[in-house]
C-alpha cells in the first residue's frame, strides 16, 4: 500500500514538471496536424512515394503470375522475377500443370472420336441399308436421301469385298473374314443382297457377286456356313435360276448360282427340281452371253458331284436324254451343238456314269444322231462326236439293232475314218481311230 502511494506520487510530480502543450495556430481546423498544412513540395514527395509503392505492388503481382510457356519473354521474366529457385520452381510447376491440362483435354477429345468399324459392323450397316432400299425401292419422293443411301451401300459392299479378298497391298485377315461370315449368315443379309441386286448399279452388282461367291468358301469352326444357310433357304436358288430370264442380272445371278452349287446338297436340289428342264431353254437364248453362262452352269451341275450326277441321270434318263438329243445335239446353233457334244462325252466317259453310258450306247437312235454329227461341216464337232461314237464301236455287248446299223453303213464308215485326221499329231486319237476301224471291220 505504501508502494502504491509512492507510485501515484511520482506520476503526479512528473505531470506537474511536464512542459505545456504548444498552442494550435489560429484558423486551423481541428483535424489539421499540429504542425500546420503540408506544403506543395512535401505534397509532391508524398505522391511520388505513393506511385512508387503502387508500381512495386504491380511488379510483385506480375512475378507471381504463371508465365506463358509459348512466350519466351514471359518465361524469362518469370525466371528473373522469382529472384532464385522459388521463381523457377513455380514456373516449372505451372508449365507442368498446363501440359497436364492439355493432355487431359486431348484425352477427353479422343473419347468423342469414332472407333474404326469392325467387319460385323460393316455387315450390320449393309443390312440396314439393304432393308431401306427394299422398303423404298418404289417410292418417287426423297430421291436425294435414297441416292445418299445407295452411295453408302455401294461403299459398304466394296468394303466387304476388300475384307474378303484383301486390298491389293495386304492379304485378307482370317479373323476378319470369320467375323464377317458369322454376321452375314446370322441374319438374312444374303437374302436381302440377292433380292435387292436388281436395284443396285452395275459396279455394285459386280462387287456383290464377288462377295456372295467368296462367302460360299468361307469356313467357321471348320464348317461352311453358306451351305447350311442355303439348305434352309432353298427358295433363293429358285430366284437365282430365274435370273436367266432377266437380261440385266442374268450374268450376276448365274455366277452366284455356280458358286452355290459347289455345295453337293444344293446341286442335288437344283438337279431334282423342275428348273433343270428350263436350262434347255436358257442354253438357247438369243443373247450369246446369257446362253453361254447358262451352258456353263448346266455343265457344272452335270459334272461336279459325280455320285449325285450319276443318281440323277439314272433316275431321269428318259426325259433328260430325249431333251438333250433333240434340243441340243440337233440344234442349228453351232455353239450350242459343239458345247452339247463335248458335255455328252464328258458325262459318258466318266467312270461314275458307266451304267448310264452302257444304256446310251445301246440305243440305235443315239447311234444315228452321232453318225450324223460325224458328217457335220465343223471339224471340231466331228472330233467331239468321234469320242462318243467310239463307245458304240467298243461295246462288247452291242444290241442287234446297233450291229445292223453299223453293218449297213460299214463301207461308208471305213472310208470316212480312213481320211479322218486332225490338225495336230495325237497318238491317242490315232490309236482310238484304229480300234474303231478294227471293230467295224470285224462285224
Amino acid at each position: 500500500m505504501t508502494e502504491k502511494r509512492s507510485r501515484e506520487g511520482d506520476r503526479g510530480e512528473a505531470s506537474r514538471n511536464a512542459p505545456p502543450p504548444s498552442p494550435r495556430p489560429l484558423g486551423l481546423p481541428p483535424s489539421a496536424p499540429v504542425g500546420g498544412w503540408i506544403g506543395e513540395e512535401e505534397r509532391g514527395i508524398s505522391a511520388t512515394a505513393h506511385r512508387h509503392r503502387r508500381a512495386r505492388a504491380r511488379i510483385a503481382s506480375r512475378s507471381r503470375e504463371t508465365p506463358n510457356p509459348t512466350n519466351p519473354r514471359r518465361v524469362a521474366a518469370g525466371r528473373r522475377g522469382g529472384g532464385g529457385g522459388g521463381g523457377v520452381a513455380s514456373s516449372a510447376s505451372a508449365a507442368a500443370a498446363a501440359l497436364a491440362a492439355a493432355d487431359d483435354g486431348a484425352k477427353m477429345k479422343g473419347l468423342f472420336k469414332s472407333k474404326p468399324r469392325t467387319p460385323a459392323d460393316v455387315v450390320r450397316q449393309t443390312r440396314e441399308l439393304l432393308i431401306f432400299l427394299d422398303l423404298h425401292s418404289g417410292s418417287r419422293g426423297g430421291d436425294a436421301k435414297r441416292e445418299e443411301k445407295m452411295a453408302e451401300l455401294s461403299k459398304n459392299i466394296r468394303e466387304l469385298k476388300s475384307i474378303l479378298y484383301g486390298n491389293g497391298e495386304s492379304e485378307p485377315v482370317t479373323e476378319a473374314c470369320v467375323q464377317l461370315t458369322q454376321e452375314f449368315f446370322r441374319e438374312n443379309t444374303l437374302r436381302l443382297l440377292i433380292i435387292c441386286l436388281p436395284k443396285l448399279n452395275l459396279e455394285t452388282r459386280k462387287d456383290a457377286t464377288q462377295v456372295v461367291a467368296n462367302l460360299q468358301r468361307q469356313q467357321v469352326s471348320s464348317k461352311i456356313v453358306a451351305s447350311e444357310y442355303l439348305e434352309a433357304n432353298k427358295d433363293l436358288l429358285d430366284t437365282l435360276i430365274s435370273g436367266y430370264e432377266n437380261m440385266d442380272i442374268a450374268l450376276h445371278y448365274g455366277s452366284m448360282l455356280r458358286e452355290c452349287i459347289r455345295h453337293q446338297s444344293i446341286a442335288r436340289y437344283v438337279l431334282e427340281s423342275d428348273h433343270m428342264k428350263k436350262f434347255f431353254d436358257y442354253i438357247q437364248l438369243p443373247n450369246f452371253d446369257i446362253a453361254s453362262d447358262a451352258s456353263a452352269t448346266f455343265k457344272e451341275l452335270l459334272t461336279r458331284h459325280k455320285a449325285t450326277v450319276a443318281e440323277f441321270l439314272s433316275k431321269n434318263y428318259d426325259w433328260f436324254f430325249s431333251e438333250f438329243n433333240t434340243r441340243l445335239l440337233s440344234s442349228t446353233n453351232y455353239i450350242t451343238k459343239r458345247q452339247a457334244i463335248k458335255l455328252l462325252g464328258d458325262m459318258l466317259l466318266d467312270r461314275s456314269n458307266s451304267a448310264v453310258m452302257m444304256r446310251y450306247v445301246s440305243s440305235k437312235d443315239n447311234l444315228m444322231i452321232l453318225m450324223n454329227l460325224l458328217r457335220d461341216s465343223s471339224k471340231n464337232i466331228q472330233i467331239e462326236a468321234f469320242h462318243v461314237f467310239k463307245l458304240f464301236a467298243a461295246n462288247k455287248n452291242k444290241p442287234t439293232e446297233v450291229v445292223n446299223i453299223l453293218v449297213t453303213n460299214r463301207s461308208k464308215l471305213l472310208r470316212f475314218f480312213a481320211g479322218f485326221k486332225i490338225d495336230k499329231e495325237d497318238e491317242q486319237f490315232e490309236a482310238d481311230k484304229e480300234q474303231v476301224i478294227k471293230e467295224i471291220s470285224a462285224l
